[in-house]
């Protein structure tokens, strides 16, 4: 563990870099044309580069103010609502609120003219950007926030970043079942080996909403509440996303709420392939406490930075109530590709996904898997299917 190191003043804002690309994101959504594809290439660009250039983030800042923080994570409710109304008014017609009259009143800046001349792969980029956006602005922070249970105001923004990616379910079963399972069969979100990214995002999701299903109806019948009724998170979570599929509806018709529904199963899918990077082939016996071998980690300063530390998740599952600030690096964990977002496209293509992590795989089933871990992880490649995996398991065994 790396002690900690006082907090100075410039330290709070770091975390301020994420509401940065998310303003960034949704001019470039107003501006419209290929001012939106240079958007959604620049920030994967940028990520991918940066976090190659300037390296790892080691340190563990001692935060005597974690109320700023929280307040950084709740100001992404707003943020991601400005984002996704400006995507939703570059897919409608017409002027919702005059929105773009006021944006050419203030900057003479003609954004409804720029509208109308976005071609049809620029307004592709705009689905996969706000997806991104979703994903990123919404559901990461989201992540941090349905951990705080004992406060309401965190659980209600949490659950609202959700709903704009379909998936307020998450906020039932990531707690109160991928933390507990975690490595297991018996958790959806840990992709066995040998499954691509693409088949994980289908099979995780349905899996995840069965799960979340069972945990909640568990929990109704603890408190003696009925299983149709306004205490049932699984129902009152899907209106929560209807009424944003209503809202855009209201905006611009059938295409405004066509255009918002697919970015938002974007990024709900995006949120699985997260999933799958995070604890891919990695295996526990159930007995076990999970440890922070347990989960793929990384540094990478930006990613860290503008991600509210996720990036640190073998700290994060290890321990599950520390907040994001208080996240230890864990060098010693099993490491990503890279950061976050070069390590989501390596995982989108399972051939060069499979080259590049069944080394790492074989790695820590060597180094760093115990006696029970290393015969899941002999069968574990033997069901795989995949010949490197059984070549190796010779070797290992």
């Amino acid at each position: 563990m790396v002690a900690p190191t006082p907090a100075g003043p410039l330290t709070y804002l770091r975390y301020v870099l994420f509401h940065a690309v998310g303003l960034l994101m949704a001019a470039a959504l107003v501006a419209g044309g290929v001012r939106i594809t240079v958007a959604l290439v620049g920030v994967v660009v940028a990520y991918v580069v940066g976090d190659a250039v300037v390296g790892d983030d080691l340190s563990t800042p001692h935060f005597t103010r974690p109320a700023w923080l929280t307040a950084q994570l709740w100001m992404a409710l707003p943020l991601l609502a400005a984002i996704v109304f400006s995507a939703v008014w570059s897919a409608s017609p017409g002027d919702p609120l005059r929105f773009g009259a006021a944006v050419q009143a203030l900057t003479g800046y003609d954004a409804l003219a720029a509208r109308e001349a976005t071609g049809f792969g620029h307004r592709v980029s705009a689905v996969l950007l706000t997806g991104l956006m979703i994903g990123m602005i919404g559901t990461i922070t989201a992540h941090e926030l349905i951990h705080r249970a004992w406060d309401p105001v965190s659980m209600t923004v949490g659950r609202w970043l959700l709903a704009f990616s379909f998936d307020t379910a998450f906020a039932i079963e990531h707690v109160h079942g991928h933390h507990r399972s975690v490595g297991t069969p018996a958790d959806p979100a840990t992709a066995p080996r040998g499954r691509g990214a693409w088949a994980h995002i289908v099979v995780s999701t349905w899996q995840g909403q069965r799960s979340a299903w069972h945990i909640e109806c568990a929990r109704l019948r603890r408190r003696g509440h009925p299983l149709l009724s306004r205490h049932n998170a699984m129902i009152t979570g899907p209106l929560m996303s209807a009424a944003l599929v209503i809202g855009a509806w209201a905006m611009g018709g059938a295409l405004a709420a066509l255009f918002f529904v697919l970015s938002g199963l974007w990024g709900k899918a995006l949120l699985e392939v997260v999933n799958y990077m995070e604890h891919y082939g990695l295996v526990r016996d159930p007995a076990e406490p999970v440890q922070p071998r347990h989960s793929w980690n990384t540094n990478r300063l930006l990613s860290c930075w503008t991600l509210f530390n996720l990036t640190r998740h073998s700290h994060h599952h290890a321990r599950g109530s520390v907040p994001f600030h208080a996240l230890q690096p864990m060098p010693d964990a099993p490491q990503m590709l890279g950061g976050y977002l070069s390590t989501m496209l390596v995982a989108l293509v399972p051939p060069l996904w499979h080259r590049w992590m069944t080394p790492r795989l074989l790695q820590w089933d060597a180094q760093q898997a115990n006696a029970a871990e290393r015969v899941l992880a002999r069968q574990a490649n033997e069901r795989s299917g995949l010949r490197v995996l059984e070549r190796a398991t010779q070797r290992l065994g």
